[in-house]
């Protein structure tokens, strides 16, 4: 594999800017994600309060009350006090209310819809193919977020830079934040240093000890003390795809050219559907991006993902798959899912939620 480094954005990252360019950032928040979601808040509200220009940068979210698949657990809370619980946490960290911002405006590019229908599914794959679709047009770059993730501080001014420095020569590219360690040498490209030397431990828990492991939990200060060391950025280069869906970054060119997430994408594995489009659509020359030295934070097993779900009361907290088990739907949609993302370009029928509940 063939990497170019490319040095040169560094020493600007600690300070306040005004960007260049226009940015878009959107989180599907489900209801059980109550409990999780604040401090992926705070760290875009941290990201934004580097930039001068707050208004260039959109934060989307979509809250949704949709309980088809997850039911609430109506003894220990009710979806109304989740729905407070989502309103007072956008009032406590951006300052945003939405029944007076008509009148007083706010710091903040906040959008939030709620989605109040109780039967309709609405997925990852579905929320980000909108996303993808709805701000195409109104910015240059497009973000993933994830209510598990925690985002860079110096996060859009480094995209900032980079989108400046190469839209002219490739206008159409992908880029991802430094990750921790991962399951096989296959993700080091996109490993950050100081994790990759690291060996890969292998548990169904959270764990509590290795900061590097994929089952540790890391909080915004843990990752500020890797972030805040850099003083030259390392970023590198390579048309040989790798990355998941959280904290991906794709230039709007590249949905306007008409790739996006397959409709036949119904459930998950929606980053590996998009990741196929890309490599037939640009025959395996559309560059990423890859910032190494600046970690993005992916908490998979945090113990907040799933709170107040009838029927997981009894799992232990942290175990995500675990909890997902507890649903009969779960295992069928997760396999016809990752079927349909693996062929798109194939002569087969593609799965949907019909097939997931005959």
């Amino acid at each position: 594999m063939k990497i170019q480094t490319l040095i040169g954005f560094g020493k600007e990252i600690h300070k306040v800017i005004n960007l260049k360019n226009k940015f878009a950032i959107g989180c599907l928040v489900q209801w059980y994600e109550i409990e999780l979601v604040e401090e992926y808040l705070q760290s875009i509200k941290n990201t934004l309060d580097t930039i001068g220009n707050k208004k260039n940068v959109i934060v989307d979210l979509y809250f949704n009350c949709d309980q088809t698949l997850e039911k609430i657990d109506e003894k220990q809370i009710t979806i109304s006090d989740i729905k407070k619980k989502y309103n007072d946490l956008l009032n406590s960290v951006f300052g945003y209310d939405e029944d007076v911002v008509s009148l007083v405006g706010c710091e903040y590019n906040i959008n939030t819809y709620t989605n109040n229908i109780v039967n309709r599914i609405y997925t990852i794959a579905d929320y980000r193919r909108d996303f993808n679709d709805n701000y195409c047009d109104k910015v240059d770059v497009l973000m993933w977020g994830e209510t598990d993730s925690l985002i860079p501080r110096q996060t859009f001014q480094v995209l900032d830079n980079l989108h400046s420095s190469v839209k002219e020569q490739t206008p159409k590219y992908v880029a991802f934040f430094a990750t921790c360690k991962m399951w096989d040498k296959s993700w080091e490209v996109v490993e950050h240093p100081e994790f990759t030397v690291k060996p890969f431990i292998d548990m169904d828990r959270v764990d509590t000890e290795n900061w590097w492991s994929l089952r540790y939990n890391m909080n915004i200060d843990e990752m500020n003390s890797f972030n805040d060391k850099v003083e030259d950025l390392d970023i590198k280069s390579t048309t040989q795809l790798k990355f998941n869906g959280c904290g991906l970054v794709i230039s709007s060119d590249v949905v306007k050219s008409g790739v996006n997430i397959p409709r036949g994408s119904f459930f998950v594995h929606e980053d590996t559907a998009f990741m196929n489009n890309l490599l037939i659509m640009f025959q395996g020359k559309l560059p990423q991006y890859i910032i190494k030295n600046i970690l993005l934070v992916h908490n998979r097993k945090h113990i907040k993902k799933r709170k107040y779900i009838v029927g997981e009361s009894g799992v232990d907290a942290g175990d995500i798959g675990g909890a997902r088990k507890q649903h009969e739907w779960y295992m069928k949609a997760n396999e016809l899912s990752e079927y349909n993302a693996h062929n798109i370009f194939n002569q087969t029928t593609f799965y949907t939620w019909d097939d997931v509940f005959k």
